[in-house]
Protein backbone atom coordinates (compact mmCIF):
# COMPACT_ATOMS: atom_id res chain seq x y z
CA UNK A 1 0.00 0.00 0.00
CA UNK A 2 1.65 3.36 -1.14
CA UNK A 3 2.54 5.58 2.10
CA UNK A 4 3.37 9.64 2.10
CA UNK A 5 5.30 11.78 4.34
CA UNK A 6 2.81 14.83 5.70
CA UNK A 7 3.46 17.29 8.07
CA UNK A 8 0.94 17.71 10.92
CA UNK A 9 -0.88 20.82 12.12
CA UNK A 10 1.65 20.79 14.81
CA UNK A 11 4.91 20.66 12.90
CA UNK A 12 5.37 17.12 13.15
CA UNK A 13 5.33 14.34 10.47
CA UNK A 14 3.17 11.07 10.22
CA UNK A 15 2.57 8.82 7.45
CA UNK A 16 -0.63 8.36 4.76
CA UNK A 17 -2.21 6.33 3.83
CA UNK A 18 -4.19 7.76 0.62
CA UNK A 19 -5.82 4.81 -0.43
CA UNK A 20 -7.06 4.28 3.12
CA UNK A 21 -7.34 8.06 3.79
CA UNK A 22 -5.94 6.74 7.38
CA UNK A 23 -3.13 8.75 9.06
CA UNK A 24 -0.42 6.84 11.55
CA UNK A 25 -0.87 9.79 13.63
CA UNK A 26 -4.03 12.52 14.07
CA UNK A 27 -3.44 15.23 11.06
CA UNK A 28 -4.62 18.00 13.71
CA UNK A 29 -0.59 17.10 15.78
CA UNK A 30 1.24 14.00 15.99
CA UNK A 31 3.11 14.75 18.87
CA UNK A 32 0.13 16.77 20.56
CA UNK A 33 -1.81 13.30 20.07
CA UNK A 34 0.72 11.37 21.57
CA UNK A 35 1.54 13.31 24.66
CA UNK A 36 -2.28 13.97 25.10
CA UNK A 37 -3.38 9.98 24.85
CA UNK A 38 -0.64 7.72 25.09
CA UNK A 39 1.77 10.19 27.97
CA UNK A 40 -0.59 12.54 29.85
CA UNK A 41 -3.02 9.74 30.37
CA UNK A 42 -1.51 6.78 30.28
CA UNK A 43 2.33 7.09 31.24
CA UNK A 44 1.56 9.59 33.93
CA UNK A 45 -1.38 8.86 35.34
CA UNK A 46 0.22 5.06 35.46
CA UNK A 47 2.91 6.65 37.30
CA UNK A 48 1.61 8.98 40.13
CA UNK A 49 -1.42 6.13 40.61
CA UNK A 50 1.35 3.70 41.23
CA UNK A 51 4.37 4.76 41.39
CA UNK A 52 6.35 1.70 40.24
CA UNK A 53 10.25 1.98 39.46
CA UNK A 54 10.02 -0.49 36.52
CA UNK A 55 7.02 -0.48 33.41
CA UNK A 56 6.65 -2.79 30.88
CA UNK A 57 4.52 -0.90 27.70
CA UNK A 58 2.85 -2.85 24.84
CA UNK A 59 1.99 -0.80 22.17
CA UNK A 60 -0.16 -1.91 19.42
CA UNK A 61 1.24 -0.30 16.34
CA UNK A 62 4.91 0.84 16.66
CA UNK A 63 4.92 2.09 13.45
CA UNK A 64 6.96 5.56 13.23
CA UNK A 65 8.23 5.12 16.77
CA UNK A 66 7.09 8.18 18.22
CA UNK A 67 5.25 6.87 20.84
CA UNK A 68 8.16 4.90 21.97
CA UNK A 69 11.03 8.12 21.73
CA UNK A 70 8.13 10.00 23.32
CA UNK A 71 7.88 7.68 26.62
CA UNK A 72 11.59 7.34 26.15
CA UNK A 73 12.17 11.21 27.12
CA UNK A 74 9.23 11.62 29.71
CA UNK A 75 10.53 8.32 31.44
CA UNK A 76 14.16 9.56 32.30
CA UNK A 77 12.38 12.78 33.43
CA UNK A 78 11.03 10.89 36.44
CA UNK A 79 14.16 8.02 36.45
CA UNK A 80 11.15 4.97 35.45
CA UNK A 81 12.66 1.78 33.49
CA UNK A 82 11.23 0.88 31.15
CA UNK A 83 10.80 -1.98 28.86
CA UNK A 84 8.37 -1.56 25.22
CA UNK A 85 7.09 -4.09 23.27
CA UNK A 86 6.74 -2.33 20.15
CA UNK A 87 3.97 -4.81 17.76
CA UNK A 88 4.08 -4.07 13.94
CA UNK A 89 3.01 -6.15 11.55
CA UNK A 90 4.40 -3.81 8.43
CA UNK A 91 7.11 -2.11 9.01
CA UNK A 92 8.09 1.23 7.65
CA UNK A 93 11.17 2.30 5.27
CA UNK A 94 14.26 3.38 5.74
CA UNK A 95 13.86 6.91 3.84
CA UNK A 96 10.38 6.77 5.65
CA UNK A 97 12.46 6.97 9.06
CA UNK A 98 14.56 9.59 7.72
CA UNK A 99 11.88 11.73 6.91
CA UNK A 100 10.38 12.34 10.19
CA UNK A 101 11.16 14.96 12.37
CA UNK A 102 10.13 13.94 15.78
CA UNK A 103 13.47 14.88 18.11
CA UNK A 104 13.96 18.46 16.23
CA UNK A 105 10.47 19.40 16.89
CA UNK A 106 10.59 18.09 20.49
CA UNK A 107 13.67 19.88 20.94
CA UNK A 108 15.26 16.95 21.42
CA UNK A 109 18.29 16.37 19.02
CA UNK A 110 20.50 14.42 21.72
CA UNK A 111 18.04 11.75 21.46
CA UNK A 112 18.00 11.28 17.67
CA UNK A 113 20.67 8.45 18.46
CA UNK A 114 18.41 6.77 20.57
CA UNK A 115 15.17 6.82 17.94
CA UNK A 116 17.26 6.33 15.19
CA UNK A 117 18.33 2.60 17.18
CA UNK A 118 14.75 2.03 17.81
CA UNK A 119 14.70 1.24 14.18
CA UNK A 120 17.96 0.02 13.56
CA UNK A 121 17.82 -2.72 15.95
CA UNK A 122 17.03 -6.33 15.50
CA UNK A 123 13.10 -7.58 15.48
CA UNK A 124 12.39 -10.53 18.22
CA UNK A 125 14.99 -9.08 20.67
CA UNK A 126 15.13 -7.16 23.83
CA UNK A 127 17.56 -5.03 23.19
CA UNK A 128 18.76 -1.43 25.16
CA UNK A 129 18.35 1.84 23.68
CA UNK A 130 19.35 3.47 26.74
CA UNK A 131 20.53 2.17 30.04
CA UNK A 132 16.76 2.64 31.06
CA UNK A 133 15.23 2.01 28.38
CA UNK A 134 14.98 -1.29 26.59
CA UNK A 135 12.47 -2.49 23.46
CA UNK A 136 11.58 -5.54 21.38
CA UNK A 137 9.84 -4.97 18.20
CA UNK A 138 7.63 -7.82 17.32
CA UNK A 139 6.71 -8.07 14.07
CA UNK A 140 3.67 -9.78 14.37
CA UNK A 141 -0.54 -9.44 13.66
CA UNK A 142 -2.36 -8.18 16.57
CA UNK A 143 -4.41 -11.72 16.52
CA UNK A 144 -1.70 -13.43 17.45
CA UNK A 145 -0.64 -11.41 20.72
CA UNK A 146 -1.30 -14.37 23.63
CA UNK A 147 1.10 -12.43 26.21
CA UNK A 148 -0.42 -12.95 29.76
CA UNK A 149 -0.58 -10.76 32.93
CA UNK A 150 2.86 -9.40 31.43
CA UNK A 151 2.34 -5.84 30.92
CA UNK A 152 1.45 -2.50 33.22
CA UNK A 153 0.34 -0.49 30.03
CA UNK A 154 -1.09 -0.24 26.63
CA UNK A 155 -0.86 1.97 23.78
CA UNK A 156 -3.27 0.68 21.61
CA UNK A 157 -2.69 2.96 17.99
CA UNK A 158 -3.99 0.54 16.05
CA UNK A 159 -5.51 1.93 12.74
CA UNK A 160 -9.03 3.45 13.64
CA UNK A 161 -12.45 1.11 13.35
CA UNK A 162 -12.99 2.87 9.72
CA UNK A 163 -10.91 0.78 7.79
CA UNK A 164 -10.01 -2.05 10.22
CA UNK A 165 -12.81 -2.82 12.64
CA UNK A 166 -11.60 -6.29 13.15
CA UNK A 167 -8.92 -4.65 15.59
CA UNK A 168 -11.48 -2.90 17.51
CA UNK A 169 -13.61 -5.88 19.03
CA UNK A 170 -14.41 -7.80 21.74
CA UNK A 171 -11.28 -10.79 20.31
CA UNK A 172 -9.18 -8.10 20.53
CA UNK A 173 -9.31 -6.36 23.63
CA UNK A 174 -10.25 -10.01 25.51
CA UNK A 175 -6.05 -10.33 24.19
CA UNK A 176 -5.40 -6.97 25.69
CA UNK A 177 -7.24 -7.45 29.21
CA UNK A 178 -5.25 -10.71 29.38
CA UNK A 179 -2.08 -9.23 28.37
CA UNK A 180 -2.12 -6.64 31.64
CA UNK A 181 -1.45 -7.11 34.96
CA UNK A 182 -4.32 -6.35 37.48
CA UNK A 183 -4.81 -2.71 37.52
CA UNK A 184 -2.84 -2.20 34.45
CA UNK A 185 -4.58 0.18 31.60
CA UNK A 186 -5.31 0.91 28.27
CA UNK A 187 -5.65 4.36 26.60
CA UNK A 188 -6.38 4.96 23.17
CA UNK A 189 -7.46 7.67 20.94
CA UNK A 190 -10.41 6.29 20.18
CA UNK A 191 -14.12 6.94 21.38
CA UNK A 192 -16.73 4.87 19.66
CA UNK A 193 -19.90 3.26 21.24
CA UNK A 194 -18.87 -0.09 19.84
CA UNK A 195 -15.53 0.49 20.76
CA UNK A 196 -16.36 1.15 24.86
CA UNK A 197 -19.00 -1.34 25.03
CA UNK A 198 -16.39 -4.25 23.64
CA UNK A 199 -13.70 -3.36 26.35
CA UNK A 200 -16.67 -3.75 29.28
CA UNK A 201 -17.85 -7.05 28.01
CA UNK A 202 -14.31 -8.35 28.58
CA UNK A 203 -14.47 -6.66 32.16
CA UNK A 204 -12.36 -3.65 31.62
CA UNK A 205 -13.70 -0.13 33.33
CA UNK A 206 -13.58 2.37 30.90
CA UNK A 207 -13.27 6.32 31.15
CA UNK A 208 -14.46 8.51 28.41
CA UNK A 209 -11.51 11.73 29.10
CA UNK A 210 -11.23 14.62 26.69
CA UNK A 211 -9.72 13.72 23.78
CA UNK A 212 -6.35 15.78 21.60
CA UNK A 213 -7.05 18.13 19.38
CA UNK A 214 -9.52 17.22 16.59
CA UNK A 215 -11.37 14.63 18.99
CA UNK A 216 -14.20 15.65 21.05
CA UNK A 217 -13.40 12.04 23.75
CA UNK A 218 -10.76 9.37 23.92
CA UNK A 219 -10.68 6.38 26.12
CA UNK A 220 -9.16 4.86 29.25
CA UNK A 221 -9.46 1.45 30.26
CA UNK A 222 -8.14 -0.13 33.72
CA UNK A 223 -7.95 -3.88 34.58
CA UNK A 224 -9.98 -4.32 37.88
CA UNK A 225 -12.14 -7.67 37.48
CA UNK A 226 -14.85 -5.46 37.36
CA UNK A 227 -17.78 -6.45 34.07
CA UNK A 228 -19.42 -3.92 32.49
CA UNK A 229 -18.52 -0.56 34.61
CA UNK A 230 -18.13 2.59 33.76
CA UNK A 231 -16.73 5.45 35.29
CA UNK A 232 -18.89 8.39 35.03
CA UNK A 233 -18.25 11.30 32.16
CA UNK A 234 -17.47 14.13 34.14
Amino acid sequence: MKRKIITTADGSKTIYLPEWEEHYHSKHGAIQEAYHVFIKHGLKHFYHSIRPSKVSILEIGFGTGLNAIITLIESEKIDLKVEYHGIEAYPIEKHEIAALNYTEELSAMDHQEPFLKMHEVSWEQLKDITSNFSLIKRNQFFLDINDKEQHHLIYFDAFGARVQPELWTETIFQKMYEALKPRGVLVTYAAKGSVRRAMQAVGFAVERLPGPPGKREMLRATKTGAQHSETPKK
